[in-house]
């Protein structure tokens, strides 16, 4: 586009919304909107005219003002330096801006996302040899970003060709050369150590690959019961208060993925403020370094502008995409597509679009989809595997999961954690409810878990959550004509379904010993739970009084088993679970003794 024809005019102002008289622009282009030159996106175009969607407040702008086009759609900048970084929904860098500039970002404010002064050490790829034809994706060298993460410097997409040139070891900037290829077209294109991308265009890969292991995260609920593999999809929906953004903390925390990325998607301040200031000063478990060396946030508060919300996501999508195809597993934390759902609506009612269920735009359901699609495990162009898990916190309104976000979400993900108001009201954190959640991964964990940890997970699962089934089913009873109606055999259930629920289901996220549960430690307590229930059962059948059973202390015991053993003292459970095997034997024998001097 020629300097002639890349300015325009201001014709109408609606919100976020403007119309500008801009010949020439391409749908999805980015352009500078008034005096203040604002950053916006043209999303419709009406001949001449372009609609575009401002980042920014458009208050003080007038019709008149100036728009200029910048010739390329909205992009993220990719490369060395991401990591540790904190974002804005258009990846500017808060904490320049706020050295810069204070609490406040100015409108119209342009920072590069990446530091153009730092130098890093580039190792190039011995292998590499000029007059090499270099795919997509293909390894250039590597740069060590952070202590806990090696940036491995890929070929971009836009890239490919014979390699002409690539630059010795040594210490680059950003904006150095460090090589150059001859692309088919016969045009020689510098290779530099970071590139754009444009957000909303998914990275090519080779293939897709079925996902092989599961996530673990630590939170014996969504490991244990409810797992999600590598490169799958999933969601979190929950009402007001029922703990959506511990459960992503946790997972953000503890996960063993490689990076990190949590996008703040429309939440409240305060809520983010927790996150900026805590996730800093936390600790790896996997590296014992800082947390933040393999984690990046972007942030855009409920009060920030409604179009960069929308844009956050895919803005998080894309670094994660980055990533994985440098052969990372990537976990990326979406809080909450509500609110990007919500940025979806303001927009299209702006734009005069037909509403339909509940106000949401007809593309609701296909522009979700298309975002969780993004997710996924692929073989990359260096054939390397990587990933990017994505798991979106969903808020419906009142906690009613029929409404559309909740029901669309549903109907996309593999995995479905879902907060109960009724169990973080009874304080019982993670408030998951075991009855509504699903996981379509269990049969490929299982094999995961057959093969690290016991043959008998899956079997020990499914036993669990019959148990937890029946209790329900007696709980209803119990409520309409009492516990003297339930057999002893039904209470000693209900006895054994608590146990479950104490010792295994509730864990804190505020316990430094509970906080976390490896796989070793998740399957022993929940094998512990289901043996004392078993031996208890095969007492209630010789006859064994089940309060005799319920006043036991080794119950109590049990229920404290998550906080007194840590992930090491795997020893000292077992032995834990002898000593209630033993106390059992002896009730048996007691018995026996007693019945037959009855006798």
């Amino acid at each position: 586009m020629s300097e002639q024809n890349n300015r325009g005019i201001i014709r109408e102002i609606n919100g976020p919304i403007v119309t500008i008289t801009l010949p020439g622009v391409r749908n999805g282009e980015q352009v500078k909107i008034g005096e203040r030159g604002l950053y916006g996106e043209v999303i419709t175009l009406r001949g001449d005219n372009a609609v575009v969607q401002a980042y920014e407040s458009t208050e003080g702008v007038r019709p008149g003002e100036p728009a200029e086009a910048l010739g390329w759609p909205l992009s993220v900048e990719l490369g060395p330096g991401l990591l540790g970084s904190i974002f804005d929904g258009v990846q500017r860098p808060l904490e320049e801006i706020f050295e810069g500039h204070g609490d406040h970002i100015p409108r119209g404010l342009s920072l590069p996302a990446l530091d153009r002064e730092k130098s890093w050490h580039f190792v190039p790829e011995e292998s590499l040899e000029r007059g090499t034809h270099l795919e997509s994706g293909i390894r250039l060298g590597t740069v060590q970003e952070t202590e806990t993460v090696e940036h491995r410097v890929l070929v971009p997409p836009d890239r490919a060709g014979e390699l002409v040139e690539l630059a010795p070891e040594g210490d680059y900037t950003l904006e150095d050369t460090i090589g150059r290829v001859r692309t088919p077209d016969g045009r020689t294109r510098k290779l530099k150590l970071y590139h754009r991308w444009p957000v909303r265009n998914a990275r090519p890969y080779v293939k897709r690959d079925h996902g092989v292991a599961p996530l673990i995260t630590g939170q014996r609920i969504l490991d244990t019961f409810f797992p999600l593999l590598k490169g799958g999809k999933g969601a979190v929906p929950g009402p007001f208060g029922a703990g959506k953004t511990v459960v992503q903390q946790q997972i953000a925390r503890w996960s063993n993925a490689d990076i990190v990325i949590y996008v703040g998607c429309g939440e409240r301040g305060n809520e983010l403020v927790d996150i900026l200031e805590t996730f800093p000063t936390l600790q790896d478990p996997y590296s014992g370094r800082k947390l933040m060396e393999r984690t990046l946030l972007v942030a855009n508060t409920s009060n920030m502008p409604v179009v960069a919300r929308e844009a956050s996501i895919y803005v998080g999508m894309t670094m994660a995409e980055y990533y994985r195809d440098q052969g990372y597993d990537v976990v990326m934390l979406a809080d909450s597509t509500s609110r990007w759902a919500e940025a979806l609506r303001e927009v299209s009612g702006r734009l005069g679009q037909m509403p339909v269920e509940e106000g949401y735009p007809a593309y609701l359901a296909s522009r979700l989809a298309a975002v969780y699609e993004r997710a996924g495990r692929v073989e990359t162009g260096g054939c390397d595997k990587g990933s990017v898990t994505l798991i979106g916190a969903v808020s419906p309104p009142g906690g009613d999961f029929s409404e559309p976000v909740t029901a669309h979400t549903k109907e996309i993900i593999q995995t479905f954690w879902a907060l109960s108001k009724e169990l973080a009201d009874a304080r019982h954190y993670p408030a998951i409810d075991w009855t509504g959640s699903f996981s379509e991964h269990v049969s490929t964990a299982g094999k995961w878990w057959h093969k690290e940890i016991d043959p008998d997970w899956e079997a020990r699962r499914g036993e669990a959550l019959a148990l937890l089934a029946r209790d329900a089913e007696l709980l209803r009873i119990v409520n309409l004509v009492g516990p003297e109606a339930l057999s002893s055999a039904q209470r000693w259930e209900l006895e054994g379904a608590a146990l479950i629920k104490d010792g295994v289901l509730q864990q804190s996220a505020l316990d430094e010993v509970d906080t976390f549960s490896s796989p070793e430690k998740q399957f022993l307590l929940l094998d512990m739970a289901l043996t004392v229930y078993e031996k208890g059962a095969e007492l209630i059948e010789l006859g064994v009084p089940v309060q005799e059973l319920t006043d036991l202390p080794l119950l109590a015991k049990a229920r404290r088993a998550k906080q007194v053993y840590d992930s090491t003292q795997t020893e000292q459970l077992l032995e834990l679970m002898e000593e209630f095997n033993q106390s059992f034997d002896k009730i048996r024998t007691e018995y026996a003794k007693f019945e037959e001097h009855a006798q």
